[in-house]
């Protein structure tokens, strides 16, 4: 446990959290939306600072990350909590619970990432905005340690806090959940704050992909599928788009996303942006040149099966987008 961050008193007893666009206002003795940062005794604690609930050497497209260092391995790490309420939560166990949590150092997570021949850390599983604190630390110390940091993120969180962190950040995950107010009504948020990390972070020559979970007839619509893929176009038409197929899951029965929806999203995306990829399916996974059409990598699944190893395209010797 260590006191917070970005947060502020208003009286002796009741604090507000400055970290995200939430502002919790707390009460001693509780917790904020995100159940991890606890008002005790008029401050505001982060009470899983070194604890892990979840510990894990991923691929990096796991992420998912595919133009940021193809077919390595990155160790990744979560602990409790979520500042977002999506009804279709696929790690709720973790972020909408209080599980069993590990405590760990920054000096045993480096020895871990060295070992297994990771390029770095990822602050991924549940939200790592929430676990600000020890994301902060653990980033300084592997950015020192010339390892590279990743953040999972659903981007909302405020911008000063962002832009405390982003100097150590290499790499991003956005995930956009919808493209409306009322779609992120839906989940207890807003899409402004979401759509000002993304900017920042490429402002920032972070490397960034988004990621769209696609829940038809709930946040995700045609139309507004459309303005988002032209909004990421303005921004970048490199930046690659994961767009991930929904399953039940936590509070929300709906069936799974349609493959012909999915498939019309992908078209979509494909008209606006050179990246596009479908998620939780098996195919539409592999890059290509987007200015010849040359295979560049083969995945199956997670894995990759061949790269060319070069930001240059073979066959027309164009630059590619890739970060190596």
């Amino acid at each position: 446990m260590r006191e917070a961050e970005f947060y502020s008193i208003i009286d002796g007893e009741t604090v507000s959290c400055d970290l995200c666009p939430q502002r919790c206002i707390i009460k001693s003795g509780k917790s904020g939306l995100c159940l991890i940062r606890k008002n005790i005794g008029g401050k505001l604690y982060q009470t899983s600072y070194n604890e892990v609930s979840s510990l894990n050497v991923d691929p990096i497209e796991k992420k998912p990350l595919y133009h940021f260092h193809p077919g390595t391995s990155i160790l990744s790490i979560g602990t409790n909590g979520c500042n977002l309420s999506c009804s279709y939560c696929q790690n709720f166990v973790i972020s909408k619970n209080i599980s069993v949590r590990n405590k760990v150092s920054k000096e045993f997570l480096l020895d871990i990432a060295k070992d297994s021949g990771s390029i770095g850390i990822a602050y991924t599983y549940n939200e790592p905005t929430v676990w600000y604190e020890f994301v902060y630390d653990c980033a300084e110390f592997f950015f020192s340690c010339n390892l590279k940091n990743v953040i999972v993120s659903n981007g909302f969180i405020n911008i000063s806090p962002l832009k405390k962190l982003s100097k150590y950040i290499d790499a991003a995950n956005i995930d956009i959940k919808a493209f409306s107010e009322e779609g992120y009504r839906l989940l207890g948020g807003s899409l402004k704050p979401v759509l000002e990390t993304v900017e920042f972070l490429l402002s920032e020559n972070i490397h960034v992909e988004v990621t769209h979970l696609a829940v038809e007839n709930y946040t995700t619509r045609i139309d507004e599928f459309e303005d988002m893929c032209r909004w990421l176009s303005n921004l970048n038409k490199h930046l690659p788009l994961h767009i991930s197929r929904y399953f039940p899951c936590y509070k929300l029965s709906l069936p799974p996303t349609n493959t012909e929806f999915l498939n019309n999203l992908y078209d979509i995306g494909k008209k606006y942006l050179y990246n596009v990829y479908l998620g939780n399916l098996n195919f539409n996974n592999d890059s290509f040149c987007p200015y010849c059409g040359f295979r560049l990598v083969e995945r199956k699944g997670y894995n990759v099966q061949k790269f060319i190893g070069d930001n240059i395209c073979p066959s027309c010797k164009r630059e590619l987008y890739f970060v190596l």
